[in-house]
């Protein structure tokens, strides 16, 4: 384990913290954990209902309460903070920048526990933070239910010999306290059993995939018209409508809380996507120019009929083969060339990791397609909507999955 600096002889401390919010803002809450860094007990627990706030201010809520506690057992100790959130650690690292508001005060007020050197950050899997999501998600359910947080012994408990530790509230955003909740003492607990994390980043038997959340941008003023828009007819910004379909998903995917890094088609409407939700989660957009959209030839710009009507031998040509491209355009196939190359670069890169990918239709289908091994011609068959998430999952052994298609649930 590495660890800040402390006076010799001094004691080292792991604090596991982690947060959540039902709704992101909604109902929030946080767990903390403080360990022995020699033998792993557990010293203290905090837990508190935060009433709706978002995920990010819970989990910086449960960093400073488990930097408290483990500060008033020893305030010289070296101290390593494990925490599921990338974005927490890379920002109490140095290497990101606070950028939100309510982030701001809640990151130099976590400074203030520990002189500088004596705290180090390491991000790990939500499956290694079990026991302080645990406690965040008890806290949430107290204080939905009106109650407060009390720690659970189990049965024929030992007597309590480890530091008691109370944890003195923590300021920052929050809103619908629990009235009269008093300060959660942190009791000596053994590692409970947890359920194994479902959702996209949830672990498989043949190792742990990497991940690609597919999203396809918003709205732009020709898509209502369903007119033919690719990557060589111009660079439409989103529309009105498309830039508040970008921030529903935003909201959707910070709720989910998995995305570790961000890519972009270079085109505008994606970028302007993309940072829709870089901006929620604290993440910087990198750009693939592999994930731009096919380009569309002379049908750029017009609709089905429209080409039908001025170009019908071209449109029937087009439809009858994924090898054939409009009219000084690009075909299915060569858009899944560049597609796949831009895939295999992703997953050298972001290997068993979750990565949002924003791009376009024939982008999204043929990345869709390949990881069930279809034909080019199953891009035919797809359908798919303005701001609609999809998820596949690749493995190292060459195996892939659909997870997810077409879901558009966060816009209604």
């Amino acid at each position: 384990m590495t660890t800040g600096g402390s006076a010799p002889g001094g004691r080292r401390f792991v604090v596991e913290a982690d947060g959540g919010s039902r709704g992101n803002p909604g109902p929030a809450g946080y767990g903390a954990v403080v360990r022995d860094g020699d033998t792993g007990e557990v010293l203290a627990e905090a837990a508190e209902y935060l009433g709706r706030v978002t995920n990010n201010v819970a989990e910086y809520r449960g960093l400073i309460a488990g930097l408290r506690a483990a500060a008033a057992i020893d305030p010289a100790a070296a101290v390593e903070v494990r925490m599921d959130s990338k974005l927490v650690v890379e920002q109490m690292s140095g290497r990101w920048q606070v950028r939100h508001p309510d982030m701001k005060p809640l990151a130099a007020e976590a400074r203030t526990a520990f002189l500088e050197g004596q705290v180090q950050y390491r991000w790990v899997p939500r499956k290694e933070n079990k026991h302080a999501d645990r406690l965040a998600n008890e806290a949430m359910d107290a204080g939905q239910a009106g109650r407060a947080w009390e720690p659970k012994l189990p049965p024929q408990a030992s007597p309590v010999t480890a530091a008691m530790v109370s944890v003195a509230p923590v300021s920052g955003p929050s809103a619908e306290p629990v009235p009269g909740q008093p300060v959660a003492e942190p009791l000596p607990l053994p590692q409970p059993t947890v359920t194994a994390p479902a959702g996209w980043a949830a672990p498989a038997d043949m190792g742990k995939p990497t991940t690609f959340v597919l999203l396809r941008h918003g709205e732009t003023a020709l898509t209502p018209e369903k007119r033919f828009s690719g990557s060589g007819g111009g660079d439409p910004a989103l529309s009105e409508r498309g830039r508040w379909q970008a921030e529903r998903a935003a909201a959707a995917l910070a709720a989910h809380g998995t995305v570790e890094a961000i890519v972009s088609s270079p085109l505008r409407r994606c970028r302007e996507t993309a940072q829709a939700v870089a901006d929620v989660l604290g993440l910087e957009v990198r750009v693939e120019e592999a994930l731009r959209e096919a380009d569309f030839g002379s049908f750029e710009g017009l609709t089905f009929a429209e080409v039908k009507e001025r170009q019908p031998e071209a449109l029937d040509a087009w439809l009858a083969s994924p090898r054939t491209a409009p009219p000084d355009g690009e075909s299915f196939v060569a858009v899944g060339r560049r597609v796949a190359a831009a895939r295999d670069r992703l997953l050298a890169r972001y290997a068993g990791r979750t990565v949002l990918v924003v791009s376009h239709v024939t982008p999204i289908k043929s990345l869709v397609r390949l990881a069930l091994g279809a034909p080019t011609e199953a891009l035919y068959r797809m359908e798919l909507s303005a701001a609609a998430v999809s998820a596949v999952q690749f493995y190292a052994d060459g195996n892939a999955s659909l997870r997810l298609f077409n879901d558009t649930s966060h816009l209604r």
